[in-house]
């Protein structure tokens, strides 16, 4: 019997460069040329660019909370907002680095505000703000470390909410998220729903998807 190989299609190789950026000019650099693009380059078949479909979904199933304020954080193109916004959420912000991104986000109508912010420093919100945080592909190689951006998603977070964030599987570890996750839980200051590995780009690769709680 004959078997059948599937073959890939080629890395993207604005996603290459994504993930080789060495500081922040880097990553602004590459968003301003990249951001017209970006949702063609990612979100269609050949690269099943599918977390921030999952995460909205994984937001929108606790219904009481996707009610309320979320923060979208990292909010790039507004994948994740659109998701979120075609499952009935209405009070949706977003925040990103690149100000190109967010002209593209503000195109798709899902957010009520957007704001250029960096997260690999305190942002500048209030504390107990959002009932949601969602970050999708930020916690990934050349772009945001986990700390402080994960505290300070706690600190944004009411009290009960929750932080649902993607990071990339080979750095889970290695790039001290893990570690991060153990201490903020350790300190008392969230529960840890889950962490648990799913698909990133679906066949390419994965993520640990965390689910977090402020406590």
């Amino acid at each position: 019997m004959a078997t059948t190989t599937t073959t890939l299609a080629p890395e993207n190789v604005s996603l290459a460069k994504a993930r080789g950026c060495q500081s922040r000019e880097d990553c602004l650099s590459l968003y301003a040329q990249w951001a017209a693009t970006y949702n063609v380059d990612l979100a269609d078949a050949s690269q099943n660019y599918i977390a921030p479909f999952l995460v909205a979904d994984m937001a929108l199933g606790f219904s009481s909370h996707a009610k309320g304020a979320i923060l979208d954080a990292g909010c790039g193109t507004g994948l994740v907002g659109e998701g979120l916004a075609r499952g009935g959420a209405t009070t949706i912000d977003g925040l990103d680095l690149s100000p190109e991104m967010l002209k593209m986000a503000e195109r798709t109508g899902a957010y009520r505000s957007l704001a250029v912010g960096d997260l690999t420093q305190r942002i500048a919100i209030a504390n107990d703000t959002y009932d949601i945080v969602t970050c999708v592909g930020t916690f990934t190689q050349g772009h945001v470390g986990p700390d402080p951006a994960l505290g300070e998603f706690v600190r944004v977070t009411k009290k009960d909410g929750l932080i649902l964030a993607t990071v990339l599987g080979e750095i889970w570890k290695s790039g001290g998220y893990e570690a991060e996750v153990k201490r903020l839980e350790a300190e008392g200051l969230i529960d840890v729903i889950s962490a648990d590995l799913k698909d990133y780009r679906a066949g390419r690769d994965k993520a640990n998807v965390i689910i977090l709680r402020k406590r």
